[in-house]
């Protein structure tokens, strides 16, 4: 028999304030928000491609650093859930009588730490490697991902705090090793033909 750890003992307050805030709130607040929680991700894609484009135009070492960017968020999104399968909390509208923005996930979707965050958290903190203005509105948006798993419902405050922290020192660790290898690796990549139009704009 499986048992799972439940997380209420640890910000359960805090989830039920942000949750019966939410169902208090303006209609257009938050279907805002459970579109940006549902959808949202897809924003950080666009954020890595148009961070490879303008990389193009900055030299190959850049652009192969933002070619290594989705690389890092599928690591980082390894790690967490390596994270959620050892720990097997359960998800907060499991286990406390809340009445939530969106359905609660089936048992077995565990909550700790949130995907969510650390895949949002992993992108900005990489793009942050290669563009800083691009890096600073993915950090904002990351925050507001975040903030919205715990809005609709499907997370506690911790939950998104520990995603966040994963996938930023994931991102933050990778992509420090990378850069100080990128010149090499640009030099070995552009010599490729078919892989020479993925770094320049030539």
């Amino acid at each position: 028999m499986m048992l799972a750890f439940g997380g209420a003992s640890i910000d359960g307050a805090a989830y039920r304030d942000v949750v019966g805030l939410a169902r208090h709130s303006p209609g257009w607040l938050d279907t805002t928000i459970r579109l940006w929680s549902a959808y949202g991700l897809a924003v950080f894609a666009l954020f890595m491609v148009l961070a490879w484009w303008r990389a193009r135009r900055a030299g190959a070492a850049v652009a192969v650093t933002a070619l290594a960017v989705p690389a890092v968020v599928v690591l980082a999104y390894g790690v967490n859930d390596v994270l959620k399968a050892v720990v097997h909390e359960d998800r907060p509208c499991q286990s406390l009588r809340v009445r939530i923005l969106e359905a609660c996930p089936v048992h077995g979707d565990w909550s700790f730490p949130s995907n969510h965050a650390a895949i949002a958290a992993a992108v900005a903190v990489a793009l942050l490697f290669v563009s800083r203005w691009l890096g600073g509105i993915a950090c904002l948006a990351a925050a507001a991902m975040a903030a919205s798993r715990v809005w609709v419902g499907v997370h506690y405050p911790h939950d998104v705090v520990t995603g966040v922290v994963v996938g930023a020192l994931v991102a933050l660790g990778s992509m420090s090793l990378l850069r100080a290898r990128s010149a090499t690796l640009a030099g070995r990549l552009t010599a490729v033909a078919p892989l020479r139009a993925l770094l320049s704009v030539s």
